[in-house]
């Protein structure tokens, strides 16, 4: 299979999402239908597909998911409705509404199954008093240009919401609820994942201005008034978290670790970087060209090819004009270290499809990327410094398009290394 080497860089990708998709993975964690009353709600981009997976066990079932427009699901029961990511919208904005006051009539007896994937942060959308839902959308776009790692973007949003940080399953109390969770977050911690709607917040709204403060973050006045006001963020120990049940059941080192048994399959020796790598994406691309530069250097023609595989959530922070996002931009600053080494090729793509703000999940790169921009003369170079790598490898025809994938585990990256 590494005779082509694009070819096999996407089905390791390609194995890597196939293993997080809820169709395949959700049904062993799902427990039996209970008695009574079932309410199903959930946020994410994954969300609509654990939605059907769950119906595909359950049966129709009453609730609300809410996912990003082109995501949705057929639903027997569960009502999917579609809204905008990364900026919030409208749609969103009642959805989240909506979903509050069905969990609000939840008793004692009933049980909640909440889905989280990736995505629910700007799917779940309720802003505080006083900030409106056109100050809420000024906030999400300048986090996403600041270069802030996704967990001090969710502290943020968690104390300007009345959602997020626990608040959603306080609003189910006193009824059971499970929590079913896709991670996307490095570390996998449930509290960053969809900005931890079920799980208890030990940030402050102190906390939160810091991470405004460290950044450069610049938001509107309503913002700032509203983080000097006390935040209703559920504490871990309050009482109305006491029935809440949170498991992850799918996270990014399982897909890394189902694409490296494909890569040893074909002969390859795997070198796993980690799961949750962060960093401006242009850092640490230049990293791993030194390291694939270096496994290069000492191989002889016909020694076993070297893979090297990581995950994670890497940032961009945006100074130029382009959209920025991070899988392009690690493979447009890991052609250029590279040089046009020979017998290197790389991969870097989202596993929900989408990279950034584009609806591209992606781009592949091998020792022809920069002799390609140049006979059709473009500058790798500008298009780094103006953040524009998505352009770049559209126009090189090297990009990697998926369309939605139904799940989300991250950032996915594989630099292979041939000695022939």
């Amino acid at each position: 299979m590494t005779n082509d080497p694009d070819r096999f860089l996407r089905q390791l990708f390609d194995r890597a999402v196939e293993v997080a998709d809820p169709m395949r993975s959700l049904k062993a964690f799902l427990p039996p239908k209970p008695e009574g009353r079932v309410i199903v709600v959930g946020a994410g981009k994954a969300s609509a597909r654990m939605a059907e997976a769950v119906e595909a066990e359950w049966g129709p079932c009453e609730g609300l998911v809410i996912t990003r427009y082109g995501y949705a699901r057929p639903c027997r029961g569960i009502e999917i409705v579609e809204a905008a990511h990364p900026v919030p919208d409208e749609a969103g904005l009642v959805a989240t509404r909506r979903m509050l006051d069905l969990l609000a009539t939840a008793k004692e007896g009933d049980f909640v199954l909440a889905l989280i994937s990736g995505g629910a942060s700007a799917l779940l959308v309720q802003p505080v008093e006083g900030v409106s839902l056109a100050d809420k959308q000024a906030v999400n776009a300048a986090l996403l240009a600041s270069g802030a790692p996704i967990d001090r973007m969710n502290t943020v949003r968690k104390h300007l919401s009345r959602v997020k940080g626990g608040q959603l399953a306080a609003t189910a109390y006193p009824a059971r609820m499970l929590a079913l969770m896709i991670s996307d977050v490095p570390g996998d911690d449930p509290a960053f994942i969809g900005s931890g709607p079920t799980v208890g917040e030990r940030s402050t709204r102190e906390d939160a201005l810091d991470v405004l403060r460290r950044w450069k973050i610049e938001v509107p006045a309503s913002v700032r008034e509203a983080l000097d006001r006390p935040s209703g963020v559920i504490a871990p120990g309050d009482p109305r978290l006491s029935r809440v049940e949170n498991i992850i059941y799918a996270a990014p080192r399982q897909s890394l670790n189902a694409a490296a048994a494909l890569a040893e399959q074909a002969g390859c020796a795997v070198h796993m970087l980690g799961d949750s790598l962060e960093g401006e994406a242009r850092a640490v691309a230049a990293a791993q060209a030194e390291q694939a530069l270096a496994i290069k250097a000492k191989m002889k023609p016909g020694d076993t090819p070297a893979l090297l595989l990581s995950g994670g959530e890497l940032t961009v922070t945006r100074r130029g004009k382009g959209v920025g996002g991070p899988n392009a931009e690690f493979c447009l600053a890991l052609a250029l270290a590279l040089k046009g080494a020979e017998d290197i090729h790389a991969i870097a793509c989202d596993t929900d499809g989408v990279d950034g703000a584009a609806e591209v999940a992606g781009a592949v790169i091998g020792p022809d990327t920069l002799g390609r921009a140049q006979s059709l003369g473009l500058d790798p170079e500008k298009a780094l410094a103006e953040n524009d790598a998505h352009s770049f490898f559209g126009a090189i025809d090297r990009q990697v398009v998926t369309g939605p994938t139904l799940t989300n585990v991250n950032d996915f990256r594989a630099i292979l290394i041939r000695g022939d």
